[in-house]
Order: structure tokens, then C-alpha cells, then sequence
């Protein structure tokens, strides 16, 4: 008898259990696809020792503007999703593009947290050579609900994003931005 009242007991829980996962923190589905693209600047520093070597004595840097595009597939309280990136670099970096994986939780209202990992090729200027390898990264995006303007643009629009990469653990990217999530 106390088996039955047991699984008469699950089974009352299990609706409130599944209706508990159909929406996300920020009140979007739990489940489906959000695509997105953005800008983003930062600076991207080289070791000495990388494999792009150091012609004159010195090592890879320059400013980045970068385009990115990507598309999250959100699972509940966290997400997985796929991203490229085509940056146009300054000083010994030419072009720079890639694209890596992501995984995160969903934070706040708006917001998230993640880590990735890919593939990244880097074109040099002035003498360096043009190299491609793993590069992996953290980051977080800071919504308008986070900061205090839910009302602006809702659960989707505009995103703060800043990140911080690597390339072959040889380097530092630091990168900042707007992201514009659909």
C-alpha cells in the first residue's frame, strides 16, 4: 500500500516538476533556438615564445574589431551553442577569424555565463606568419534586465558582453561588446 501511495505522490509532483522547466530564468522558452550577432573590440597579445615567432625582436599585438554570429540552443537554466568570428586586426594582425562552441548557465533575468573552445586562424603582417590553432575562452553577457532597463527592450535585444581568450594558451584577447539577440 505505501508503494502506491508513493507513485500516487510522484506522479501529483511530475506535472509541477515539468511545468517548473518550460521557461528559462529571463522568461523566454526553456527550449528552442536564439540566434545573434554583435560587434566587439578589444586587443589581442602575443608571447614572446608562440609559434609566430618574434622577427625584430618583438611579439604579436593589435587592436580587434570583431563581427560575430552565432546561434544558442537554450536547455532549461543553461544553454549550448556555436558562434563565428571574422575580426579585422591593427598593428602585426591582419585578419583574424574562427569557431568555437559554447556552453553556460543562464544568470539573472537577462543574462549569461559561459565557456567555449574552437578553432582560430590569425593572419600576420609585417614579417609574421600566418598561424591557426585551438583558442579557448570565459565570458559573461549582462542584459538590460540585469542593470535595472528591463522595460527598454524586453527579454530579447541588446547585450553587454565582455570575454577573455586564448590562443593556443599563448596569448591574451580580452574583448568587449554589444550583442543583439533575436
Amino acid at each position: 500500500m505505501k508503494k502506491y501511495l508513493l507513485a500516487a505522490a510522484a506522479l501529483a509532483i511530475l506535472p509541477t516538476a515539468a511545468m517548473a522547466q518550460e521557461t528559462a530564468p529571463d522568461g523566454t522558452p526553456a527550449f528552442g533556438i536564439e540566434p545573434y550577432a554583435g560587434v566587439l573590440g578589444g586587443y589581442h597579445t602575443f608571447d614572446r615564445d608562440s609559434e609566430f615567432g618574434s622577427p625584430r625582436g618583438g611579439r604579436l599585438n593589435g587592436a580587434l574589431v570583431s563581427g560575430v554570429a552565432g546561434v544558442n540552443i537554450p536547455l532549461g537554466p543553461v544553454f549550448v551553442g556555436a558562434e563565428g568570428n571574422a575580426t579585422k586586426g591593427f598593428n602585426d594582425i591582419d585578419w583574424e577569424y574562427g569557431v568555437r562552441g559554447r556552453v553556460g548557465a543562464r544568470a539573472g533575468d537577462s543574462g549569461m555565463i559561459f565557456v567555449s573552445a574552437g578553432y582560430q586562424w590569425v593572419n600576420g603582417r609585417r614579417a609574421y606568419s600566418d598561424q591557426k590553432d585551438w583558442i579557448y575562452g570565459v565570458g559573461v553577457e549582462v542584459g538590460p534586465k540585469d542593470i535595472g532597463l528591463g522595460g527598454l527592450t524586453g527579454n530579447s535585444g541588446v547585450r553587454l558582453r565582455l570575454q577573455a581568450e586564448t590562443y593556443d594558451l599563448d596569448s591574451i584577447r580580452p574583448m568587449a561588446g554589444v550583442i543583439f539577440h533575436f
